[in-house]
């Protein structure tokens, strides 16, 4: 366009926007003709389209006399604009009022802190502790902020924060004002039935991943009510449950009686700390929920310290009134510091950690708290001392093979060598000593010299059985069982004679079928290769022995072992191939270990071997093939459980493939494969349940062999009989496509077992749409509360 015309649109534009209603006015006509659109093109326009009218209005006009009469015009138009009624053009505008709202935070900080974050968070504001209320002035049970406006306020800051997700620290700090009350209102929607629970938890969660992580530790500390870091609800302020689901927050009614009160107090704090716990056990991947136990572990400690550095005014004679609350606030908040790690515990304990530096900073935490105030004598807190049994066991667990350690988590755990050591000398019990001076041996050394008291403290927390133990002067016969140990080998040649004879003996019990017992040591080098020759031995007997002996170590998870996983995939897949029953299935029970425990490493593999069997196999030999590799997938499947969701499409799609195979046997075992798949998949089969459909339908219909046919209808018994009730819901597009099959089945197939299958698959069908149409009666005595 030219100049002149560009600026006139410019100039009328700009009057019409500072006009009343501008905003929403210039929005509708620049989005007029776009609705969103379903398609990926559609979608870019409508959020470019968006995008840019969003930086028209963050722009102040030639026009305006100044930015911040600007800002006072527009910005309360553009808060308006989050509240659309209109559900076509609601996202449109919610998209371009987040846009305006955080390019104008981003240019101009303190114009939109006062006009938008402000306004925005006013209501959450108006509530919390911060705000100077004149609260003497309402009478108890006065609305302070309505439910309405409150549940507005909750779906706003969602849409801004979250949605937009622009992590300005602009918009963390004024977030964080009134994180408090937020919190407040999570814990209050998890006692009753509201709707705000999840926007809460969202916009809880969305501040402590995006802050920093010292500044997401004040904030939990501050939610925890252990700091002032965050203001929280205002302490005459309650929330009462709404009408529409929602809350209001109410001036707090005075309760006369004195019992009441503290019962509600304490059920209020403890479903405080339910609710943090809760709102941890969300953060346990990325670490947080694992830093903030250990700054509890830490605050436990120094509250331990002071107080037994602190006399206590209560027996003191002479003690002011003063010292008397100090006093009652460090025994407060050392009972809350104490309810809090017990529900850390409690709730978070098992997969809290997520590191070595983790650990090692809890187990630090453990060890200065026993070094600074030690349990001694029979009076000592039993609860102390198994914590710091559970510390060192966590440590010997470590150094005992738990995981594979490397050089950089050995200079990570050196940091407790000094405490170990003062621990040692100082601590009243001589086993604790003990155990603290073998663990800074073991790690001083990197494990290669582990006293037998290490390898009993992990055998205790792993829960293996304590094999035999011999210390010799390189200290490596030491090591707790499972991993390998540094230096292992190096010593003469009887004593590796005497470990391969004994390692024979006990493998001897797995040529006769029966489940080997876990060895004391890990297999050395030398035995593992020996395994693995003996996997091509030409007798069957020795060749299936070895190959069980391998599912064994995977089973263990044998580091030596998982070390060589290619290795072993190959040797189980070659051995998938011979003609002895014995040796195929112990081979096939290998695979099937080997994957569930790699799924995502071994089950392309796997797949791709089922599709395309390898060149120069004869067709009879590679049917077959892949009919142990069914097996095999099968076994898997039923070992993931509910994981094998994310390889559901390769898995069915090999199967359907299978279903195509010339050979008539394959075919039937593809169809037997899908039908155990599908029965499996339940719920989660979702839009394949038309093309396995379609597959069934054709081969019953249409395919040469009965065995084939009969494979195809016991898909449809299976999925049936698997969905039960819930036919009607999963199967609803494709029921009368089913129903048509296997009545068609019935009357027209004329293999026997074939129609016995069809009949079941209507029994099964009759029965779960009985269920549905005419529901069981059912005698319930209900007792309704009357308000």
């Amino acid at each position: 366009a030219p100049a002149w015309l560009r600026k006139l649109c410019g100039h009328l534009l700009s009057e019409r926007l500072l006009r009343p209603g501008g905003v929403q006015a210039v929005v509708r006509g620049v989005l007029e003709g776009t609705d969103g659109g379903a398609g990926a093109e559609a979608a870019a326009l409508d959020w470019r389209k968006c995008d840019a009218v969003g930086k028209i209005l963050a722009a102040c006009p030639q026009q305006c006399l100044s930015l911040e009469d600007y800002y006072r015009q527009v910005c309360p138009q553009i808060l308006d604009l989050l509240h659309i009624q209109d559900k076509v053009a609601a996202r449109q505008f919610q998209r371009v009022a987040t846009t305006t709202l955080l390019t104008m935070a981003r240019e101009q900080p303190q114009l939109a802190e006062r006009h938008l974050l402000q306004p925005l968070l006013a209501p959450l504001r108006r509530c919390s502790e911060a705000a100077e209320l004149a609260l003497e002035d309402l009478a108890a049970g006065a609305v302070l902020v309505p439910e309405a406006e409150l549940g507005s306020c909750v779906e706003d800051v969602l849409k801004v924060y979250v949605v937009g997700n622009d992590s300005l620290s602009l918009l963390l700090g004024s977030l964080q004002s009134v994180l408090g009350v937020v919190f407040s209102l999570y814990s209050f929607a998890k006692q009753n039935v509201s709707y705000l629970r999840s926007p809460c938890q969202d916009i809880l969660l969305w501040f402590l991943e995006k802050a920093e992580r010292e500044q997401s530790l004040a904030v939990l500390e501050g939610l925890a009510r252990l700091s002032s870091h965050v203001p929280t609800l205002h302490p005459q302020c309650q929330l009462r449950v709404g009408s529409e689901g929602g809350a209001a927050v109410v001036v707090e009614e005075t309760i006369s009686d004195e019992d009441e009160a503290l019962y509600q107090k304490i059920s209020s704090e403890q479903c405080h700390v339910e609710s943090l716990v809760e709102l941890l056990s969300h953060c346990q991947k990325s670490g947080l929920a694992g830093d903030f136990f250990i700054h509890c572990l830490k605050e436990l400690t120094q509250v331990a310290a002071e107080d037994e550095a602190a006399p206590n005014p209560a027996v003191e004679p002479g003690g002011s009134l003063l010292e008397l609350e100090q006093y009652q606030a460090r025994q407060g908040r050392k009972l809350l510091v104490l309810q809090l790690v017990a529900a850390l515990c409690e709730g978070v304990s098992d997969t809290v950690f997520t590191d070595i530096v983790q650990v090692q900073e809890f187990v630090a935490a453990v060890l200065h708290r026993a070094c600074v105030r030690p349990a001694q004598g029979p009076g000592a807190a039993a609860a102390e001392a198994q914590t710091l049994a559970m510390a060192m066991g966590l440590v010997a667990a470590l150094l005992g093979g738990a995981v594979q350690l490397q050089s950089s988590d050995f200079e990570v755990l050196k940091r407790l060598v000094p405490l170990l050591e003062e621990l040692s000398r100082t601590y009243p019990e001589p086993l604790t000593q003990e155990l603290a001076s073998d663990l800074r041996i073991a790690i001083g050394t990197h494990g290669a010299c582990s006293p037998g008291t290490v390898g009993a403290a992990a055998d205790s927390v792993l829960g293996r059985k304590p094999g035999p133990r011999a210390q010799s002067p390189a200290g490596a016969p030491g090591r707790a069982p499972g991993p390998p140990a540094p230096r292992r080998g190096h010593g003469n040649p009887s004593d590796h004679g005497d470990r391969s004879t004994e390692q024979n003996t006990r493998r001897e019990p797995s040529a006769s079928g029966a489940s080997p017992a876990p060895c004391a040591d890990s297999l050395a080098p030398a035995g593992l290769q020996e395994l693995l020759v003996s996997a091509y031995d030409p007798q069957p007997p020795s060749r299936a022995a070895a190959l069980r002996r391998l599912a064994t170590l995977v089973t263990q998870r044998d580091p030596e072992a998982l070390q060589l996983q290619e290795k072993l995939l190959q040797v189980f897949l070659e051995n998938v191939q011979h003609e002895d029953a014995f040796v195929y299935l112990s081979a096939i029970q290998g695979v099937a270990l080997l994957s569930s425990e790699y799924p995502e490493q071994i089950l392309p593999v796997l797949l791709a071997r089922y599709e395309c069997p390898a060149q120069g196999m004869e067709d009879t030999m590679a049917a077959v093939t892949r009919m142990k590799l069914g097996e095999v997938l099968m076994r898997v499947t039923r070992a993931l459980g509910d994981m094998v969701f994310q390889h559901r499409e390769r898995l069915i799609q090999a199967f359907l493939q299978g279903a195509r195979d010339p050979d008539s046997a394959l075919r039937a075992s593809s169809l037997s494969n899908l039908g155990e798949l599908c029965q499996h998949l339940g719920f989660q089969l979702g839009a394949i349940i038309q093309e396995v459909t379609c597959c069934v339908t054709a081969i019953a219909r249409t395919d040469p062999e009965a065995e084939v046919r009969r494979a195809a209808v016991h898909v449809v018994v299976l999925l049936l009989r698997g969905l039960s009730e819930k036919v009607t819901e999963v199967l609803q597009d494709v029921l009368r496509d089913l129903y048509r099959l296997l009545k068609h089945v019935a009357t027209a197939e004329r293999d026997g077992a074939t129609v016995l299958h069809a009949q079941l698959a209507l029994e099964e069908l009759d029965t779960a749409v009985r269920r549905v149409l005419f529901r069981p009666q059912t005698l319930e005595k209900k007792i309704v509360v009357l308000p």
